[in-house]
Parts: C-alpha cells; structure tokens; sequence
C-alpha cells in the first residue's frame, strides 16, 4: 500500500520526522515530532518547519506537496514518477541512468559531460573483478587530489573551507570509514587511534581512538596509504560467494560484506569529490 503526504502551502506545521514502517504487512506511518533548533527554523521559513523524512519511503506519493527548497542526500530515487511539477533551480548531483524529462532522454547528454562519469558508475559493482577495477580507479583520481596537495604548505592541508574538514581531517577520516567497514569487522584488526568518525558518529565509544591526536598531514597520508593498502588486499581475496557473509559493523549493525565495500567506495568517491573542491580554492588563494 503507497502512502500519501500531502501538506498546505499555507498551514504552518511543527518540524516532524516521518517514518515509514511495516507493521503485519499493511504500511504504517510513524511521526515523531522533531523539535531541534525548531523556533529558529521555523522563523527561516515563514512560520512552516520542514521535515525530516528517513527510513523506508518506498511506494509513497507525494501529492499536491511543497517540496520547494528540500534536501535530498543519500536517497534511492529508481523508478520516481514525477509529473504536474515544477523544476525551478533545481540541482542534481547523481548517477544518471535513464533519466527522461519531459519526453526527452537526457541520461547519455548528462553522463558524456560529466567529469566522475563513468567512475560514478562504478561504486557498486556486482563481481569480484569489478570492485577491483572500481579501487583502482578510485586511487587514480586519489593520485591527482594528492598531486593538488602537495602544492600546498601543511598550514593550509590543516585550513577548513566553509566550515568543512580540512584536507588532514578527510584523510583520518577515511582511515576511520575503512577501519569501521573493512579492517576491523572483515580482517580482524584494531581501529588505527587518527581516526575520525563523522559528526554524528562522535559519542559512539569507538575503541582505540585518540581525539587529542593532532596528526601532521605526512602522518596523515602514511596511515591512509596503509589503510589504502588493506583494503586492496582485501579486494583481492574476495569471492563472489563471500558477497553476502554477514559482517556485525559497530554501531550500525549487521550487513553483506558486499555492502560494507560499497560503503567505503561511497566514502572514497565523495570525499575525494570533497577535498578536490575545497584544495582548488585553497590553491586559489595561495
């Protein structure tokens, strides 16, 4: 059964966080009121708060909605219908796979001027010598990023962009990403103290990591190339029978070893995508 939002342009509503959940088969709408920062989101917004949808939306239809000004990050959007809309402003940054508007296909215009592309495609290959060539190619593009820092002096490897991380700080961070999914539940080894776990990862009692650390960004780059190497070994090992073991990830629970390797190639992908961006502006500067 598809579930329906519908919401007025001009009723203002409370922050909600909306989830959708089976219960005995027939679909279930679960809305926790969500009350964060809400009476200074509420003034941005004319006196509406937005909400914050997470969880199992498949099916849902959306009818008659204000999405204007919505954020969607980390969503699977295969097969989404969208008719008697209006795209104004709107900004994609996505896998392309047949996508038509209005009528037109605009998937093989997109994807030939798209510079990730075919990388983009390759994050979540199906066999074991595809996630091979996925890794290489990734440390490819890796190869040119470090090129970019090198240009630098360490004080601006260690300078935040508009509140993001600093270059240092994106690379413990992949030292942390691969050891959660990789070097700690499949190969059996600790998690390397540099680490840094995301924002909202941050209270979790991760073990063997040191906050206090202040890594040079040589330092930085030694254990991201370690880990780098790990996790190519491990790429070699894997068979396609391996592809759904269950692998018991800290904090979040039990997956295919499949997709712990996805979530690393995600990481790898867009932090790069990240720190390519952030480095250009640094070496503007300079």
């Amino acid at each position: 059964m598809a579930t329906t939002f519908e919401r007025s342009a001009r009723t203002a509503y409370p922050a909600r966080r909306l989830k959708l959940v089976r219960d005995n088969g027939r679909d279930a709408l679960l809305v926790q009121t969500w009350a964060k920062s809400a009476s200074n989101k509420s003034a941005a917004m004319g006196g509406r708060m937005p909400g914050e949808f997470e969880g199992d939306l498949a099916g849902a239809v959306f009818w008659g909605a204000d999405l204007s000004g919505a954020r969607f990050r980390d969503v699977n959007l295969t097969d989404v219908r969208i008719s008697h809309a209006w795209l104004v402003d709107v900004e994609i940054d996505a896998l392309v796979d047949r996508v038509v508007i209005n009528g037109v296909d605009v998937t093989g215009y997109v994807n030939e001027r798209d510079p990730w592309y075919p990388l983009r495609a390759m994050l979540r290959p199906s066999n074991p010598d595809d996630m091979r060539a996925t890794w290489v190619a990734l440390e490819g593009e890796w190869a040119k990023t470090f090129a970019m820092a090198k240009a630098l002096p360490e004080s601006k490897l260690h300078e935040s962009v508009d509140d993001e991380w600093s270059f240092v700080q994106t690379l413990r961070h992949l030292v942390f990403a691969m050891d959660k999914w990789v070097v700690v539940p499949i190969l059996g080894e600790r998690f390397h103290p540099t680490g840094l776990p995301n924002t909202g990862s941050l209270d979790f009692p991760w073990p063997g990591l040191d906050g206090d650390l202040a890594p040079s960004a040589s330092d930085a780059l030694e254990v991201r190339t370690d880990r780098a190497t790990r996790f190519r070994a491990c790429l070699e090992s894997v068979a396609a029978s391996d592809f759904n073991r269950p692998i018991e990830v800290l904090e979040n629970g039990t997956h295919p070893l499949q997709e712990c390797i996805y979530t690393v190639f995600e990481e790898e992908f867009w932090h790069n995508r990240y720190a390519r961006r952030d480095l250009a502006v640094l070496l503007a500067e300079s």
